[in-house]
């Protein structure tokens, strides 16, 4: 028998107790028999690291445990297990490249870090042969990163359609279910506490693109820099959007969205759509039926078709599931000596490669568009000029109530167009006839 079998126990040491630490020590300690039936051996919390250790936060822990050094944490030879729990860029990658140093497997919550560092973190987990685990970064509880790295290794990923931020989900809904302002949700869901005191990051879209960058590595083995994905919140919507889309039979969420599609550039390579932004997605589209803060990602393979993992995104003990789910995962290898046995990104490193992620210029879809425009006779004829002057067919119109100052809402709902002719007869019709122009893009 190896000696790593003939361990007795499974070390975890966890850096950060705030509300996701505090779930996985409960969940480690309310479930340490249900943990050791599923590994074999107990999984004990050696340490837990932060820097307010006086703080009740209404978890038994021997107090014992606690420790404002994490250096010395990581050192402990009975730490078998990292988790890092505390968020950012830094100090978390140099806990997290510590602990990878000293050849210890490391479990993270952290989307930011791997979507800014992950290259660097996946080669040093792969340099020495061990884990790196980091299912609760995207959709909290949802089994999202297991079902691409090993669920689908066999099949080609073309697509990904991902509501993958509660906040801004949560805030769509609410203003979905009635006449309420934008900033009016934002407060709500701040009282809620399902929004941050400055929560730029999730209604700018900035929390979905790092979420996005790490189902793209997954999905389509390659890299993706952060500044290639296209990125707009949810800030400029309003109710008139939302009413004007229940009319057309669509919805509107944050989508993050990557596409794969293979030899199609002028020199045959292939290319990925890399983009989050607000969505009109068909009523019946599964999606669209995901309200409130829960999260779905619906996955499109060669072979299997059209799949869907949803769950509830965000909270204490829903994403600490997702972090215990990889520490049981990591003690099962640790006991049979096969750390390492999954590459960090599904595939191996050696077939890893940089794909063209496709500028948002060339992005073609359908588009919502509302203009405020003043109530003459003529003006929708004029509309209709520019954009077929920019190869844009209208498909749909709807006009709605006067606004003050004699102009009205005119929304037009396009046929398949590319970014950049829509753009461009914007700029012109802004010039000339509208105010503003309010654009959505629209998925079928």
């Amino acid at each position: 028998m190896s000696d790593h079998l003939k361990k007795e126990r499974i070390g975890v040491g966890i850096i950060g107790l705030g509300t996701v630490g505090c779930g996985v020590a409960t969940i480690l300690l309310d479930h340490a028999a249900l943990i050791r039936r599923r590994v074999g051996i107990p999984v004990e919390i050696t340490g837990i690291a932060d820097l307010d250790i006086t703080t009740d936060r209404g978890i038994s822990v021997d107090k014992s445990l606690l420790t404002t050094d994490v250096q010395a944490l990581i050192n402990d030879p009975h730490t078998d297990i990292v988790v890092e729990l505390i968020g950012g860029l830094q100090p978390a990658k140099q806990f997290v490249d510590a602990a990878l140093s000293r050849e210890k497997p490391v479990v993270t919550a952290n989307k930011a870090l791997l979507a800014v560092h992950g290259e660097e973190l996946y080669a040093s987990a792969l340099r020495h042969n061990i884990d790196l685990g980091f299912e609760a970064s995207v959709g909290g509880g949802m089994p999202v990163i297991r079902t691409m790295r090993e669920g689908l290794a066999g099949d080609q990923v073309k697509a990904i359609y991902g509501i993958i931020n509660g906040t801004a989900n949560y805030i769509l809904s609410k203003m979905s279910e009635g006449n309420v302002s934008f900033q009016d949700v934002v407060a709500e869901a701040q009282r809620a506490g399902y929004a941050e005191a400055d929560p730029s990051t999730d209604i700018e879209g900035v929390d979905s693109a790092h979420k996005l960058a790490i189902l793209i590595n997954l999905g389509f083995g390659t890299p993706v820099d952060l500044q290639d994905i296209y990125t707009e919140g949810v800030t400029s919507i309003t109710s008139i959007d939302l009413e004007a889309a229940r009319e057309f039979g669509y919805t509107i969420k944050l989508l993050g969205i990557a596409k794969w599609s293979a030899g199609v550039t002028a020199s045959g390579e292939s290319e990925i759509e890399a983009r989050v932004h607000p969505t009109m997605i068909r009523d019946e589209s599964p999606l669209a039926s995901v309200n409130g803060v829960f999260n779905a990602i619906h996955l499109v393979g060669e072979f299997v078709g059209d799949m869907m993992v949803y769950g509830q995104g965000a909270g204490s003990l829903p994403t600490a599931t997702a972090v215990v789910g990889d520490i049981i995962e990591i003690a099962r290898n640790i006991r049979v000596n096969a750390g390492g046995r999954v590459p960090p990104c599904s595939f191996r490193p050696e077939f890893r490669e940089p794909v063209r992620i496709k500028p948002m210029a060339e992005v073609r879809c359908a588009y919502y568009l509302r203009f405020s425009v003043q109530d003459t006779p003529g003006v929708l004829s004029q509309l209709a000029g520019i954009l077929a002057e920019h190869d844009i067919s209208i498909a749909s119109v709807l006009q709605r109530g006067r606004e003050q100052g004699g102009r009205v809402p005119l929304v037009v709902i396009t046929h398949e167009a590319m970014e950049k002719n829509i753009q461009t007869a914007l700029k012109t019709i802004h010039g000339n006839l509208s105010d503003l122009p309010m654009l959505i893009r629209i998925e079928s």
